[in-house]
Formats: C-alpha cells, structure tokens, sequence
C-alpha cells in the first residue's frame, strides 16, 4: 500500500462510512432474530487486500470508533479487530490470496473468531449479559448472515482503496508496432 495522505483520507472515510451503516442501517434489519455486522469485515478486507499493518490499523480505529459511538469499554473491540485485521493481512502476505472463496471463507471464520472472543471478553469483564443457549444461536446467524455479505463488503472495500494498493501499479509491456523485426544485417 502506498502511504499518501489520500490513502489516509480514504481509509478514513471508510472506518467512518462503514462504523456509521453499520449503527443505523445494518444493525437495524434482522434476520432470524439476528443481525449481519460490518466491524470485522472492513479490517478483514483491508488486511487481505493491502497487508498485515494496514489491516491492523484499519481494524483498531474501527473498533475505536465503534466503542466511542456505542459509549462501551473503550479497547475491547480495538483489541479483537486488530488482531483480525493483522492476521487476514499475514494470511495475504504468506499465501496465495487468487482463490475465489477466500472472501467468503474468511469472513465466515474472521466473524466467528470475532464473535466468541467478544463474548468471552464481555464475560470476564463481568459485563451484565446473559450466558445461555441463544448466544450460540446468534453467533451461528451472524456468521451466516457475514458470510453472505462479505463478498460485496471486500468489493466495496477494494473499489475504494484500489488505486493505493501497491498491485495496482504494475509496469506496462510496451507496445508493439506491427510484426517482429528481424535485424537485418
């Protein structure tokens, strides 16, 4: 990725883009009385498209600003999102990342690792939630529900940030007048 202050501007209005739907639109429409979430498909995406550290730092001020806005334990969520962010990013750095359900796959396992960890975190920070049968209910809906939305999530994600990733600058051959000329001589 290249580090312009456009690139900063962009990844800025996509933390806040995607924090701001999330809270007042996705949040909003449930499906079997649960609901798709957005936090740890924006810091996946950006860690699969550009590398660990810009989906490290994606996913902790998403998470930044999601606990700021529901006014929860400031870190928690910056804590599990960067984590997500950096290893979705070692993931492209040490493997092929071509394969066309490497999205949905990795959605489907980033929001289940997301999802149990936020609720053992919630719970031993002695946080009033119930522990019962519907959470494994809900974690099983969302992951459903994340893996159906991750590939239009990752696209929207990488129309916007395609012209800073590094891949996007790849020489060009050089064109070619006609047949091959053989020197003559």
């Amino acid at each position: 990725m290249i580090l312009t202050p456009g690139t900063v501007l962009r990844l800025a209005a996509l933390v806040l883009t995607g924090v701001v739907l999330q809270l007042s639109a996705v949040s909003e429409v449930t499906i079997l009385g649960s609901n798709a979430d957005l936090t740890p498909l924006i810091p996946l995406s950006v860690g699969l498209l550009a590398g660990s550290i810009p989906g490290a730092v994606v996913g902790f001020f998403t998470g930044l600003v999601f606990d700021m806005a529901l006014v929860q334990t400031l870190g928690v969520t910056s804590l599990l999102l960067t984590g997500l962010g950096y290893l979705a990013g070692r993931y492209r750095e040490l493997r092929d990342t071509s394969n066309a359900l490497l999205v949905p796959a990795a959605g489907a396992i980033g929001t289940l690792a997301y999802a149990i960890a936020l609720s053992i975190i919630q719970f031993l920070l002695g946080l009033d939630s119930s522990v019962s049968s519907l959470v494994v209910r809900d974690i099983f809906v969302n992951v459903v529900l994340n893996t159906a939305i991750a590939v239009p999530v990752f696209a929207g994600v990488r129309a916007l940030i395609r012209v800073t990733l590094s891949d996007h600058y790849r020489p060009r051959r050089r064109p070619t007048r006609g047949a091959l000329r053989v020197p003559t001589g």
